[in-house]
């Protein structure tokens, strides 16, 4: 089974040089252990853009989707048996990343 992991970020102090070296050893864990897919960072959300071209629309609105002070800073595709498993790896993201995180099943 196939999960997201999604780093949940309020954008104070992100990413310091001790929470990139705990980031490291989770992503060498799940390497080492067959789960790790992908993970990557994302630029702060006033980079982000919603697009909207159903129908031809054509349209960008130049901001991101929500106005709030939590936000998506990053994410990790993984692989796990089952649920249990997944929710395990996001206790140690979380613990990793020392932010919250929210798991996600994928189709």
């Amino acid at each position: 089974m196939k999960f997201l992991i999604s780093v949940i970020d309020d954008m104070s102090n992100s990413g310091t040089p001790a929470e990139m070296v705990e980031i490291d050893k989770f992503n060498d864990r799940l390497r080492a252990n067959g789960q790790f897919i992908f993970a990557w960072g994302l630029h702060a959300p006033e980079t982000a853009t919603v697009i909207d071209n159903r129908s031809g629309a054509n349209l960008s609105t130049g901001k991101p989707l929500f106005d709030s002070a939590e936000n998506f800073s990053g994410l990790w595709v993984i692989e796990a048996a089952d649920a249990d498993i997944a929710e395990k790896l996001a206790f140690d993201a979380s613990h990793a990343c020392n932010r919250k995180v929210e798991l996600r099943p994928l189709h």
